[in-house]
């Protein structure tokens, strides 16, 4: 799936003002206070860059679900002062991303200079993908640059339809650039032995990705809530454990078409189980396939633990998505922590490590080993459908 992209540093922007697309979708406490802002110095390099070039920039988002029109909780105008830090440079803001105050600051905009638009989202249009409401969005801008790599699998007015009024002046920003390569390199240009290490609650959001790697991948490790379907599947007792039983025979087919491709597949052998989903359970270890009724399973077991440390130790190119139990709770964390440093060992060995989906992010920045890793990608959604093979519309929009 190699791309052939057009990025930023193949244009000066001297004098031109760029309409670029962000994800500044961040979490803010009741006091619209910012409590994790990577997403936003995710895009300081882009922004910069552009303003280094003597050009100016206006930069569009969405923030949370709003439902009807505007919501003061959803207001873009709470990142401004902490971007305005983020950037080296005062931040202007109309207070919408249309219409009068839009089209004048925008005008008014000189080199080097910053604009910050109201959420995209208080419009329908937005999700809807409305060509009117995408042309209005052109219209501030000489050029147009995509680097929200979380929202590319969405083909909404920012993302997709606003790229056709740039045909030959649009391009990726630094950040989604880096993201498709780094993505490539676990689907294409990958280093063997390749190991992928699939966890999460269910199979169901998995399959696109675990069909797709059967073609890639040299051992694959399953994890978390999800194992226990792997594990009944096969006849095994899973006691109380999370099971989706319309996809016993989905897992079934997976370890086959496994074993058929000569594909090493690991269910973990043994797990930690609770009498209740709470942190001060009663807890022990058993075998995975051996768990009473009455028990849960939620997390892997030390056997698990040593047996996948081995099997990373060697590895040479390593995806990981999704926790290998419930992480959130400190007595059922170990396995994921466990994952996360086999991860960053095999990364001082010289492997290719990314890190991707929701959990698993959020389980690598928690123990603060982000920096450690080769790569922690932004993208949820968007990422589990290009690792399933599909085209992105937000890719696909600024390659054609």
């Amino acid at each position: 799936m190699k791309i052939d992209m057009k990025t930023i540093d193949d244009f000066n922007f001297s004098g031109k003002r760029a309409l670029i697309r962000v994800d500044f979708n961040v979490p803010l406490n009741s006091d619209f206070q910012i409590t994790d802002d990577s997403r936003m110095r995710a895009a300081v390099p882009t922004v910069k860059k552009i303003l280094e070039d003597n050009g100016s920039v206006i930069l569009m988002s969405h923030l949370g679900r709003p439902k009807e029109g505007p919501e003061e909780k959803f207001s873009l105008k709470h990142l401004k002062s902490h971007l305005s830090k983020l950037v080296g440079a005062e931040v202007k803001f109309a207070d919408d991303c249309i219409g009068e105050s839009a089209e004048r600051l925008s005008k008014e905009l000189q080199p080097g200079e910053v604009l910050l638009l109201e959420n995209l989202r208080f419009h329908k249009e937005e999700t809807k993908g409305d060509e009117r409401f995408a042309k209005k969005l052109a219209g501030l801008a000489d050029l147009y640059v995509n680097d929200a790599f979380g929202t590319a699998h969405r083909a909404h007015a920012s993302t997709t339809i606003v790229a056709k009024f740039f045909p030959d002046k649009k391009m990726f920003g630094y950040l989604l650039a880096r993201e498709l390569k780094s993505i490539d390199k676990v689907l294409g240009d990958t280093k063997k032995p390749y190991v992928a290490v699939i966890g999460g609650a269910k199979v169901s959001s998995k399959i696109g990705i675990l069909e797709n790697l059967l073609d890639k991948a040299d051992e694959m490790i399953i994890g978390g809530g999800m194992m226990f379907t792997f594990i009944k599947a096969e006849g095994g007792q899973i006691g109380d454990s999370m099971v989706e039983n319309e996809y016993l025979e989905t897992a079934r087919d997976i370890i086959k078409k496994a074993r058929d491709k000569g594909i090493k597949l690991h269910i973990p052998p043994d797990a930690v189980i609770a009498d209740k989903f709470a942190n001060d359970a009663k807890t022990q270890n058993v075998k995975a396939d051996n768990i009473p009724d009455g028990w849960l399973g939620l997390d892997i077991g030390p056997e698990s633990i040593s047996k996948f440390e081995k099997i990373l130790e060697n590895a040479k190119t390593v995806l990981w998505n999704g926790p290998m139990g419930v992480f959130e709770m400190s007595s059922f964390a170990k396995g994921t922590k466990a994952i996360a440093e086999a991860l960053v060992k095999t990364t001082e060995k010289g492997g290719f490590t990314l890190i991707g989906g929701g959990d698993s992010v959020a389980a690598i920045n928690q123990l603060g080993l982000e920096e450690k890793v080769s790569y922690v990608s932004t993208g949820g959604g968007a990422l589990l459908e290009y690792m399933e093979g599909k085209t992105l519309p937000g890719v696909k929009a600024i390659n054609e």
